[in-house]
């Protein structure tokens, strides 16, 4: 079909149907959860844990652990975080970062999808009113210092400012061009020194070959489409919307509607999916697994794909969340970074985690059971994740508060295990 025909309407009633449990295994299998854990993960999982993902969201919040090394951990178990740095963010000869979600690890050959986006931030310079207009003046040094001196720090620019040049010139300035054009394309990330960004112009990082065959628009939107169905597993338009931020809902239906007609998306209806008395249709990947049962546990970060769209969260889990980084302490109801704890198919609790690495103690700060949890068992296997966590993050102890209807339970149950176990008091007890 063509970018041209109209979208599919298919019928909830000519759906295969789907219950709610089979739908969660569904997309948790789509996600990794249904694979085996290796014995030591070598760079080759990371990579293929990667082509199921698709994206690696960035987060700079560093509290247990930074977000982009936690998707891999739920998946993979314990694993040398030097060898995601080497793979993903010192260099950039299989991922690079872009706005594909939000800044997100993504491969390198997927810069071709993106021009759509970086083409409108391209046209908003000719915007006179736009930031990059204004301070065309500043976008033109910048890409004249890259251009001379390959890819550079933020700080390399400020150690070398042409304050000669009058009052125009702003450090602030100079830190925003760099964003601005890496937004339009211009500019690309060439890596990072510790957690700092390294900047160059597209073509000192991007290999030729994907800078020469940009991909049209309708044909990208279909791509990206595609790959958040095969990671989603089963998905609405609006999580198939959202997993790549493409904010357009009709190209994603006229997406869906020819990946309907080739085959490799087929309409199904999930009982429990309902808006009041609508069924809500959805779509299944055609290479999507059901299985039988999942028997995993994992500490989820915030900004994992499992529960990232909270619409999702709360369709497909039961779950209801949003951080509170930005919610004043004395309002917090679960803590400053909760992290998700999955056990089977179901999100049984959420933890407050943090990482004293001066005392070598894992902090519970808070944890919380959800309406699904079955709190005997689940207890035991959210301890055991913890013991991982503390052993994957170096962490020689760990400490659980009294704040939250969980915690005394997880406390109970990581009591004679290999990690020492404290109880602190957290100030909201």
């Amino acid at each position: 079909m063509t970018s041209s025909s109209a979208p599919s309407t298919a019928s909830p009633s000519r759906s295969q149907t789907l219950s709610a449990a089979e739908a969660r295994r569904i997309a948790l299998a789509a996600q990794g959860f249904s694979r085996r854990m290796p014995d030591a993960v070598a760079p080759r999982h990371l990579h293929r844990a990667m082509d199921r993902l698709g994206v690696l969201q960035i987060d700079s919040v560093n509290v247990f652990a930074r977000s982009h090394y936690m998707p891999m951990f739920a998946r993979l178990g314990g694993y040398d975080p030097a060898l995601l740095d080497r793979g993903f963010v010192s260099r950039t000869a299989h991922y690079v970062e872009y706005l594909a979600h939000e800044a997100a690890f993504m491969p390198v050959a997927d810069w071709a999808l993106w021009q759509f986006r970086m083409q409108f931030w391209r046209d908003r310079e000719s915007d006179p009113d736009s930031w990059m207009h204004v301070h065309s003046r500043t976008l033109d040094w910048v890409r004249a210092e890259l251009r001379d001196r390959g890819p550079l720090r933020p700080v390399d620019l400020r150690e070398d400012a042409p304050r000669e040049r009058g009052p125009w010139w702003d450090w602030d300035e100079a830190k925003s061009a760099l964003e601005h054009l890496w937004r339009s394309g211009e500019v690309s990330i060439a890596g990072r020194v510790g957690f700092e960004r390294r900047y160059g112009l597209a073509e000192q990082v991007i290999p030729a070959e994907v800078l020469s065959s940009p991909v049209p628009r309708a044909d990208a939107i279909r791509e990206l489409v595609r790959r958040a169905a095969r990671s989603y597993g089963v998905a609405t338009v609006a999580d198939l919307n959202d997993y790549y931020r493409l904010r357009d809902q009709a190209a994603v239906r006229q997406a869906v509607s020819e990946l309907v007609d080739s085959g490799e998306l087929e309409p199904v209806v999930v009982r429990g999916w309902d808006q009041g008395s609508r069924q809500v249709q959805s779509w299944r990947h055609r290479d999507a697994a059901l299985p039988r049962r999942i028997d995993r546990a994992a500490l989820l970060t915030p900004f994992d794909p499992v529960v990232w769209f909270r619409d999702r969260a709360l369709r497909v889990f039961d779950f209801d969340y949003r951080i509170e980084i930005y919610v004043p302490a004395h309002k917090r109801r679960y803590g400053y970074y909760s992290l998700p704890v999955l056990v089977g198919d179901r999100i049984v609790a959420r933890v407050d985690l943090k990482a004293d690495r001066a005392a070598s103690v894992l902090r519970v700060q808070s944890a919380w059971w959800e309406q699904h949890a079955l709190p005997e068992t689940d207890a035991v296997r959210i301890a055991e994740e913890l013991a991982r966590a503390a052993l994957w993050q170096g962490l020689e102890r760990i400490s659980v508060s009294g704040w939250g209807d969980a915690a005394d339970a997880v406390a109970h149950a990581l009591h004679g295990r290999e990690s020492a176990v404290e109880r602190h008091v957290h100030p909201r007890e």
